[in-house]
């Protein structure tokens, strides 16, 4: 499982577009698309502030922990 379909989980949950998401995060719509469909791998310091923004910290840290990417989505949308 790539992190891009966990982020935009996150985002969506978090009830936000990814324009919304851009202007919170000081970058463009664009590089939100880029991050959610793994063309492009956001820094720390981009990771941590989306982490903030959408509630879902834990969600991020269970990752890089290595949990299940799918079982994770699960949770997010309610499955």
């Amino acid at each position: 499982m790539k992190f891009g379909a966990i982020m935009r989980a996150c985002r969506e949950k978090a009830g936000l577009t990814q324009e919304q998401l851009a202007d919170k995060l000081n970058r463009t719509q664009a590089c939100v698309s880029k991050y959610e469909k793994d063309h492009k791998i956001p820094d720390m310091h981009t990771m941590m502030n989306w982490a903030e923004v959408t509630g879902a910290r834990e969600v991020i840290v269970t990752f890089l922990y290595g949990m299940d990417g799918i079982g994770m989505i699960q949770r997010l949308i309610g499955g």
